[in-house]
């Protein structure tokens, strides 16, 4: 049997193993992450203190990534989950015995940090034995599969409220996830051991640009920062478009909702077009993987930063219409539309540029940069907000993807060629 399709009958065959934990950390996380601000409220917060307060879950993921790449390189992607599974159990029992605002921001944070630990773990599976002919599709899913629990989590929340009316059981179900988690992860098949790297010739290039032509023999491991060094140029220009990305991807996140508000909607109306807008990411999120595989990355990436630095530039200039409700829920489904068609460029870009062996350091770096981007754009957002206006700091965002758009037109190519070699 021909290499990739062994590879892809295993994959297909361990998906529960391969997605079942990303999947069970996604819904527990996204049945907590709304009641953040709810919790911290209760033990005293402020409106800008429990925003503060939230904001840990996003710098303990941006802390844990190149920890996270160190653990998964020197202890393997299983034992990591399974330790950050256990550390995340630790945050949660925390969270829910939490006295102050202090203590709870701990909490979230070590949730955050145990975040970073999944994404890599399972990033790092993929870019090692997932043949390119179909790894985008394969991170795509990946992808979806974070899209999911942060789609339906809240859902599950909403239900627990409405029969248990105790903020906390969102958090005992997240507990509970994280100990099937940490079951499935030490108790399930391997499929590291199960599913060995196909072996090929690299499909991407080395820091010059120029087209790698042979095996990248690597005998021993590099450091992380020492990683970062080695291959500074790819993650200056490439990394940096996808930063762009994350942080218009962020940017949505913030920007719908104080839309509505500033449009004087009511809650159930801005949750109805979020909730749209969200619906129509999630749907196309196996799309974009079908196109990176059959056409080539750029092929998703450019269609969805272009359409989200265009679609909030026209929202930035609908605010004072009289039809400015319409627009807000018409330009709401085209960021959707942009977000979706973006699902695992990120995964899919950091994949073809780490190195061939030892690929842990490199994706922790690289998600390090991403990330860093998703937690700027509300700062970025905040900042202009109060300096000039809404419309002016959504307008800035747009011009911040159609940049992105160009840096990707630019350095896709360069770094990640068109012809793919399959295995």
């Amino acid at each position: 049997m021909h290499v990739s399709d062994r590879v892809s009958s295993l994959l297909w065959r361990f998906a529960p193993m391969i997605y079942g934990p990303t999947i069970l950390f996604a819904l527990g996380e996204g049945a907590v992450i709304p009641l953040i601000p709810i919790l911290a409220a209760e033990r005293g917060a402020d409106v800008a203190e429990a925003a503060f307060i939230a904001s840990f879950l996003v710098v303990g993921q941006l802390c844990g990534n190149i920890p996270a790449g160190w653990s998964v390189a020197r202890l393997g992607e299983r034992l990591t989950m399974a330790i950050g599974g256990v550390l995340a159990i630790a945050g949660s029992v925390t969270m829910l015995l939490s006295p102050n605002t202090a203590v709870l921001a701990v909490a979230v944070f070590v949730i955050g940090f145990c975040a970073a630990a999944f994404g890599l773990a399972r990033h790092s599976f993929m870019t090692t034995r997932v043949p390119i002919a179909f790894r985008a599709r394969a991170l795509s899913l990946l992808g979806g599969s974070f899209r999911f629990g942060t789609f339906v989590g809240p859902f599950i929340a909403a239900g627990l409220l409405f029969a248990v009316g105790d903020e906390l059981s969102a958090v005992w179900f997240f507990i509970v996830c994280l100990v099937a988690t940490v079951l499935l992860v030490l108790l399930g098949p391997d499929p590291e051991k199960t599913a060995e790297a196909p072996d090929r010739a690299p499909a991407s290039e080395d820091d010059s640009g120029e087209p790698v032509t042979g095996s990248i023999p690597v005998d021993e491991r590099a450091g992380v920062f020492r990683t970062m060094w080695q291959h500074r140029r790819v993650l200056s220009r490439l990394g940096v478009a996808a930063a762009s990305l994350s942080a218009v991807r962020s940017a949505r996140q913030v920007v719908l909702p104080l839309w509505g508000l500033s449009l004087g909607l009511d809650a159930p109306t801005i949750a109805l077009v979020v909730g749209v807008s969200g619906a129509i990411d999630f749907a196309l999120f196996y799309a974009s993987g079908q196109v990176m595989d059959r056409f080539g990355r750029l092929w998703a990436a450019l269609p969805a930063m272009i359409l989200m630095g265009t679609g909030f530039l026209a929202l930035s200039l609908t605010h004072d219409l009289s039809s400015a409700n319409m627009w807000f829920a018409m330009f709401a489904a085209v960021l959707g539309v942009g977000n979706g068609l973006s699902s695992g460029i990120l995964l899919t870009l950091g994949a073809d540029v780490a190195p061939k062996s030892e690929p842990a350091a490199f994706l922790g770096s690289w998600r390090t940069l991403t990330d860093a981007g998703g937690a700027v754009a509300p700062l970025l957002l905040t900042a202009l907000t109060a300096l000039t206006s809404l419309s002016v700091a959504t307008g800035a965002m747009g011009v911040v993807g159609l940049l992105g758009a160009g840096a990707f037109i630019r350095w896709v190519p360069r770094f990640v060629p068109r012809r793919r070699e399959e295995s």
